[in-house]
């Protein structure tokens, strides 16, 4: 699998990011934005006003996109302009911002804290020096403050899960969408994960005053029935636990900690990693070689190993509540309660507009999961729903099919245009 670009900070975004790699190349506007979450971190955003000047981004309706686990925001981009929903919205006459969650190589950034390996050398060089100095007394106390600083600094970047970005980076991308485009509201594409962080933050009645509208493709919610061999055996045997006890608070699909734990795992009776984004995904239909090369020069991203036991957690609970911290303490000094408090998306107003999309060989969003999600909105007022079932699409055709547009996206702006007036 082709590495990741190298993570150079948020300043790096403007020169190297996803604009000047996957939008101007095709003739498109677009901008390099960052904004900051009130914990700290920085996320880059692009925006795609659309091909030509001529038309002023502020008098166009905004679409926010946000992607899902271990991907980025070039999620919306991988096929050509006829293909993929970013360039589709703008041809469309949408002001399109694509969000970067907090982790991905662009939204490494932050305040105080530190995200990366090479933190951990110059803590290294730092202690080196220390231990070195003839006149230090207590040089052993230094050194190993300096090491705690260190590593609780690294950690501390990674203490996350889906709950701090729903509550914390979709606030911060939606505020700031919001203001940019004159105070409009806007529509909301989530795939996959960035699914499941719309549902909590809907559930919640946050950012309804911005948007008109979610369309959920590939929806997250309900986790238990899921029937990704990969994804089912890491839950059960606690990959993600696993790597949180051996410290390694950056789950990292390239690096060499969670390489050989999936490897483990795919050594399981009845597991077949030969394919692994099938053994991950399901069996996609419609993916193009071409688009599979953009996804392995780009993919897959980081995320917090916390962010995986909290999925695990509700692949094994069936739940969908905020992480479980194992302990009734622990719970009660971050919750109040000894239990996490659950997210009830049957909280989300009736009259919000929501469009979901899922298929039927999709091994995360499983069909039985998504069939107890309609369930829970059954009071949602019928002509603000509406479900799409496809039937030989699994979890990456809902971003990468060559006929993505015709098969999911004329129908997703069909439905946006009957909440754009």
């Amino acid at each position: 699998m082709a590495a990741r670009p190298d993570p150079v900070g948020t300043r790096a975004a403007p020169i190297n990011g996803t604009c000047q790699s996957r939008v101007k190349p095709f003739g498109y506007q677009c901008e390099e934005h960052t904004v900051t979450t009130k914990d700290g971190y920085i996320l880059s955003l692009q925006r795609i006003p659309g091909r030509s000047s001529g038309q002023s981004a502020a008098v166009k309706i905004p679409v926010l996109l946000q992607h899902g686990l271990l991907m980025d925001g070039v999620t919306w981009l991988m096929n050509s302009p006829d293909e993929s929903l970013g360039y589709i919205l703008a041809d469309g006459g949408y002001d399109v911002w694509i969000a970067n969650s907090r982790g991905t190589v662009y939204s490494r950034g932050h305040t105080t804290l530190s995200s990366n390996d090479p933190v951990r050398d110059d803590c290294v060089d730092s202690i080196r020096s220390l231990a070195g100095h003839p006149a230090l007394i207590d040089v052993y106390v230094y050194i190993y403050l300096y090491m705690y600083l260190c590593l609780h600094l690294l950690q501390a970047y990674w203490d996350w899960s889906w709950d701090e970005l729903a509550s914390n980076d979709l606030s911060a991308v939606g505020q700031y969408v919001y203001a940019q485009s004159g105070q409009q509201r806007m529509h909301y594409v989530g795939h996959s994960l960035g699914t499941l962080i719309a549902f909590a933050a809907l559930s919640q009645r946050q950012q309804l005053g911005m948007m008109r509208s979610a369309a959920l493709l590939s929806p997250i919610a309900y986790l238990d029935k899921v029937s990704s061999p990969l994804a089912r055996a890491a839950a059960d045997i606690f990959l993600g636990e696993a790597l949180y006890w051996l410290g390694v608070d950056e789950f990292d699909p390239t690096g060499e900690a969670v390489h050989k734990l999936v490897t483990d795992v795919c050594s399981e009776p009845g597991i077949n990693c030969y394919n692994l984004m099938s053994a991950f995904t399901g069996d996609n239909c419609c993916l193009d070689n071409s688009s599979v090369q953009v996804f392995l020069a780009h993919e897959p991203q980081a995320s917090a190993t916390k962010n995986m036991v909290h999925l695990a957690q509700m692949i094994r609970r069936g739940t969908i509540a905020k992480y479980d911290y194992g302990d009734a303490a622990d719970n009660t000094e971050h919750y109040g309660q000894a239990t996490p408090p659950p997210y009830d998306v049957s909280a989300i107003p009736n009259d919000f507009p929501l469009f979901l999309s899922y298929g039927g060989r999709d091994t995360l969003s499983d069909t039985d999961d998504v069939k107890h999600l309609v369930q829970a909105l059954e009071s949602h007022d019928k002509d603000k729903l509406t479900v799409q079932y496809l039937e030989d699409y699994a979890h990456a055709d809902f971003v990468m099919a060559g006929n993505a547009k015709a098969r999911v996206y004329v129908p997703l702006m069909a439905f946006f245009k009957l909440q754009d007036n």
